[in-house]
């Protein structure tokens, strides 16, 4: 998949119009069909079932769907679960450049990832009790790097609260496996399967406290892709399967050399120590001293970025292209830049000194990173309701570090917050 791009001054794009908000239109019955069939050959291809459980008892009503985001291949399965029952779907800003048209009549609408957006809000309030059909969202609002949830808002039973619906949960497996982001969009040969239940009704909402609905919406999203693999036995059996591993595993284990780690083939290598690990057919890696797993080693990493905060020596420092998201017609491309990331948040400077962005620390819970993003590169996207900048490092494997980073330091100031306000 590719977007539309063009390459246009930065001041130019700064003049550009925004586009005006427009309430969620109700999707097409035809086109949500034609979605369907289109859907029909990969599902086969994966040999795609699911299962239920206890969904008559979320009422006739319109309803909020909750789903896990694995792959590219999880819309499809939402429109086989759902059809041919009508849906809005939560969709980011990025999937409506060039074709705008199309997704309204499909029923999404456009967010920034990781922004706050009230705007959204309403959004959905408006589908479900406006145009009376369900709604999907992705609560995660990035894919899976290491197999596991994306960093949860906080507080999402508050959003429950406020929409008073159904709530339907959809957990996939195998979907993951099939097409993990870090391996460079080749899929394998796995069966995916997907269960579907009532995770609660409006009554049950309206009984339960903010704080159980964010117990209940967490424990939805508690999941490891890589365990349930080898727990299960699937053998991924391409030759291809670490290919790009390295794009989340940046960071050696063994000698701690970070962007010297080369995923190729079967196994993951650094370059520095030039130790060595395959990447096993159940998702296992193994090495001539010892077993890991790679959630095993994503968790090292992460232990190791909270290391660096606490003795004051996180600092990221590269150079970028950056290109710029305002309306829905294209992705501008307007230049080179620097782009600084500490405890306080990013700095995003260049296009000969016109460039100056700044984005808090505490502005989202997580961060906007993704690998070989629409074929352009892996990225770091940061912004505002106004413009979204898209950031491409010049230099290997530091994406999943931003992340990791940007969520630890997130974290650290929201406890240092909590603490003031008991005391």
């Amino acid at each position: 998949m590719k977007i539309k791009t063009k390459t246009i001054p930065f001041e130019k794009v700064m003049e550009l119009p925004r586009p005006k908000h427009r309430p969620p239109m109700k999707p097409s019955r035809l086109l949500q069909t034609v979605v369907r069939i289109i859907s029909i050959p990969e599902l086969f291809k994966t040999r795609f079932s699911f299962t239920t459980e206890r969904i008559e008892e979320a009422g006739d009503g319109p309803k909020l769907i909750l789903m896990n985001h694995s792959s590219f291949l999880d819309l499809k399965i939402a429109f086989r679960i759902l059809y041919p029952r009508r849906f809005s779907i939560v969709s980011t800003t990025d999937s409506f450049v060039g074709k705008a048209w199309l997704m309204r009549w499909l029923g999404c609408i456009p967010t920034h990832k990781f922004v706050n957006d009230v705007t959204l809000i309403n959004d959905i309030h408006h589908a479900l009790h406006k145009n009376k059909v369900n709604v999907l969202m992705y609560p995660e609002a990035g894919y899976s790097f290491d197999g596991r949830a994306t960093a949860l808002p906080q507080s999402f039973g508050l959003l429950l609260k406020h929409l008073d619906v159904s709530v339907i949960g959809i957990t996939t497996y195998g979907a993951f496996a099939y097409d993990p982001l870090y391996n460079e969009l080749q899929t394998r040969k796995v069966k995916v399967s997907a269960h579907a239940k009532c995770l609660l009704t409006r009554e049950e909402i309206r009984e339960k406290s903010v704080s159980e609905l964010d117990e209940m919406v967490c424990d939805l999203f508690s999941f490891d892709n890589f365990a349930w693999q080898n727990e299960n036995g699937i053998k991924i059996t391409e030759k291809f399967r670490a290919d790009g591993l390295n794009r989340i595993l940046y960071k050696c284990i063994d000698c701690g050399a970070e962007g010297e780690m080369v995923g190729k083939g079967t196994t993951l290598r650094c370059e520095k120590c030039g130790s060595e690990y395959e990447l096993s057919e159940e998702g296992v890696l193994i090495g001539k001293n010892a077993t890991r797993s790679v959630t095993e080693w994503y968790d090292y990493q992460r232990q190791s970025v909270r290391e660096e905060l606490e003795r004051d020596e996180y600092r990221l420092e590269v150079d970028v292209d950056v290109a710029m998201l305002v309306d829905y017609k294209a992705l501008y491309k307007v230049g080179e830049g620097r782009l600084v990331h500490d405890k306080s948040g990013f700095l995003l400077s260049g296009c000969d000194g016109a460039l100056v962005f700044k984005y808090p620390s505490m502005a989202s819970h997580s961060l906007n990173s993704d690998f070989f993003w629409y074929e352009l590169g892996d990225v770091i996207a940061i912004g505002n309701r106004s413009e979204l900048y898209y950031c491409f490092p010049k230099r290997k494997d530091v994406v999943t570090k931003a992340r990791l980073a940007a969520e630890e330091i997130y974290k650290r100031k929201r406890r240092r917050t909590n603490r003031k306000k008991e005391q």
